[in-house]
């Protein structure tokens, strides 16, 4: 699954890296993705409609057992 979702992320990347920000996958734990915005993306106003709207809504198409996705500060 996480080999999966990495690809699915890396799909994204140029989107986001786009708008001068970048993601990173952190792990894959009881159905939630946890992910790292870092870059323009890190601070961004809108970073939870890119979260929900952008990369869970994509994810969730993909593979329908991730119930959400969590974006963690390291």
């Amino acid at each position: 699954m996480e080999k999966e979702i990495k690809a699915l992320i890396d799909d994204l990347r140029p989107l986001i890296n786009g708008d001068g920000g970048d993601i990173e996958f952190i792990r894959y734990e009881d159905k939630y993705v946890y992910i790292k915005l870092s870059g323009a993306c890190a601070n961004c106003f809108y970073q939870d409609d890119t979260i929900s709207l952008g990369i869970e809504n994509y994810l969730k198409e993909h593979i329908p057992e991730i119930e959400g996705v969590i974006n963690v500060s390291l």
